[in-house]
């Protein structure tokens, strides 16, 4: 079984957290875990991507082109620019929120949606601003929480808040805590 998830979003949306959520998750239910990110400018604002591989005989923690089962991105444009490396049968959910990334091109930002619908057949647009209403902080946690809904991880929801609970400080805990479930509940 080889599992393979790309996060994908700007600097400042919690991409990289998300990420160490998964692998936390996936090694709590015994699976071997490669992870990286890729930072585009490395500043808030600039394109993050987050590889998760979860399985057996993972040497390597970059998804191959077309190998990625799910893609969950925060923003629309960036699910767009890492389309390629979902497989043919791959899901994505993606937050409707538009954040333009720096250095992005003035594309309309609709557009990118439009796009995805006609491009991917297993296709979630969350609504953003519905997931976030207590903190737009909270986004990549109530994705997650979209995401388990789905059945997008080898794993189930439970583990994930057992590892939010581990991970998150005590006072941003029960903030997340309900934006997963309200992810789930969407």
């Amino acid at each position: 079984m080889t599992f393979n998830l790309m996060i994908a979003g700007v600097g400042g949306q919690g991409t990289v957290l998300a990420s160490k959520l998964i692998a936390a998750a996936g090694m709590k239910k015994g699976y071997h875990v490669r992870t990286t990110e890729t930072i585009g400018m490395a500043q808030r604002g600039g394109s993050v991507v987050s590889h998760v591989r979860i399985g057996d005989n993972i040497f390597s923690p970059l998804i191959p082109l077309g190998k990625a089962q799910s893609l969950i991105a925060f923003e629309p444009s960036e699910a767009v620019r890492q389309l390629p490396y979902l497989c043919r049968e791959g899901s994505i959910i993606v937050s409707d929120v538009i954040i333009k990334p720096a250095g992005s091109s003035p594309e309309n930002p609709f557009t990118m949606i439009d796009y995805l619908k006609k491009n991917v057949h297993n296709l979630i647009v969350a609504d953003g601003r519905q997931l976030t209403g207590e903190n737009v902080k909270t986004l990549n946690v109530a994705l997650l929480g979209t995401a388990s809904q789905k059945g997008f991880f080898p794993f189930d929801a439970e583990t994930l808040i057992e590892v939010i609970k581990e991970m998150l400080p005590q006072k941003i805990l029960e903030m997340n805590l309900r934006a997963f479930e309200l992810g789930r509940t969407a």
